[in-house]
C-alpha cells in the first residue's frame, strides 16, 4: 500500500546538474562548420540521455562553442553519475565530428 504525502516531510530535495563543455572545432572554416558540429552533438545527446543541451554565449568565432547540459533528479549519485556518461559520449560524439572537447566541469544546484 502506498503511504500518503504529508505535509509535515517537506518538500522533495531537487537537485540541477549543469555540464559546460568547451569545444575546439579545428576544421571548421565557416560558421556552417560550427554549426554543424554543434547540432549534431547537441542532437545525439538529447536523443541518447533525458538532459537538456543549449549552446552557450554564441560567439561569431567558427573554431569555439560552449554548450551546457542540464539534467534535474532527487539523487546526487545518478546525477554525477548521468553527467560522467554524457561527457564521455560527449567527447567521443565530437572527436568523430572532428572537434575536441578542451575543458568541462560540473555544478551542482
Amino acid at each position: 500500500m502506498v503511504k500518503p504525502t504529508t505535509y509535515d516531510e517537506g518538500p522533495p530535495t531537487v537537485l540541477i546538474a549543469f555540464l559546460t563543455l568547451e569545444l575546439r572545432i579545428e576544421h571548421a572554416q565557416s560558421l556552417k562548420d560550427k554549426r554543424q558540429v554543434v547540432r549534431s552533438l547537441k542532437d545525439r545527446l538529447r536523443a541518447h540521455f533525458n538532459v537538456s543541451v543549449a549552446e552557450l554565449d554564441p560567439s561569431s568565432l567558427w573554431n569555439h562553442a560552449t554548450l551546457g547540459i542540464v539534467a534535474i533528479s532527487s539523487s546526487r549519485d545518478y546525477l554525477d553519475g548521468l553527467m560522467k556518461n554524457v561527457e564521455r559520449h560527449a567527447t567521443r560524439v565530437a572527436n568523430n565530428a572532428g572537434a575536441d572537447v578542451e575543458d568541462s566541469f560540473v555544478e551542482f544546484l
